[in-house]
């Protein structure tokens, strides 16, 4: 497949009701945090932004401790071997959007989060949606010297394979929207955690897996707080960004719904 032309410059407004330039965007970026409390801070500042409590948002995420993270739509028994999470000491959790599976590790992925008015993407179909919020990552990612491109419905693909996917959730007025890059993935690891099916029965197949996701490290050789920086920097050109932070009260609803739901077995093991 070839990769899109993005000389143009990125998408402003499009079909939305609202550009990007008609927020004021700010950027959240603190210390690690556990996978439950990561779940729980995307859906109390997606809901927060949809009450026009918050501005328009991006989030850039640190995982205090491994984790699978499922869609809100798939099947915990079809998704996660329990003998390779519980061996490799990684928490399970489900997250609000849909989309599939994440195998995530501290330092190894490149994870953030879109929360923003509906108004952004109004009229524009899930498939328009996800290459719209993310041509930003495209640009960003050439400017590294890598030739990507958003591959339907959710995938960031590049020459030598995927780099990420992305998820979506629409709650209230507001887009909840987040992609993970793979940074430097354990591919034997990832293996063992996830199921993947009658390939994993093969040597092929598991080579075939691995192929599947290439990490940002061997295609750009860049620490990962510089390559965050460098997106960071073309958010900020492209759409304004300053800095923010997390409210207590955000904090204290998310540390709540971590607590209550996202570290629940009903929610992780529900069978939607």
């Amino acid at each position: 497949m070839s990769a899109p032309d993005h000389s143009q410059g990125l998408p402003q407004a499009g079909p939305a009701e609202t550009g990007w330039r008609d927020h004021d965007w700010q950027l959240l970026h603190e210390g690690p945090q556990e996978p439950a409390m990561h779940m729980a801070l995307d859906a109390v500042l997606a809901d927060e932004v949809g009450a026009g409590r918050r501005p328009a948002t991006l989030r850039i995420w640190e995982w205090a401790s491994p984790a699978v993270i499922i869609g809100r739509f798939q099947s915990l028994r079809n998704e996660v071997d329990p003998q390779g999470a519980a061996r490799h000491g990684i928490t399970v959790v489900r997250r609000v959007s849909g989309g599939g599976a994440m195998f995530v590790e501290p330092g190894n992925t490149i994870t953030y989060s879109l929360y923003a008015p509906q108004s952004l993407v109004q009229g524009m179909s899930f498939a328009q949606s996800y290459a719209f919020l993310d041509a930003w990552v495209i640009k960003a990612l050439a400017g590294l010297g890598i030739r990507a491109w958003y591959q339907p419905l959710n995938d960031i693909a590049s020459e030598s394979g995927k780099i990420g996917g992305a998820a979506q959730a629409r709650r209230g007025k507001a887009v909840l929207h987040h992609a993970t890059l793979s940074y430097d993935i354990d591919a034997d690891k990832m293996t063992e955690v996830l199921r993947i099916g009658k390939e994993k029965l093969s040597d092929k197949g598991i080579a075939s897996a691995k192929k599947r996701v290439d990490p940002l490290r061997s295609q750009t050789g860049m620490p990962r707080p510089d390559i965050i920086a460098h997106m960071l920097s073309v958010f900020r050109q492209e759409y304004g960004l300053r800095p923010g932070a997390i409210t207590a009260h955000e904090r204290e609803l998310a540390r709540a719904q971590a607590r209550e739901k996202f570290s629940s077995p009903e929610w992780t093991a529900h069978v939607p």
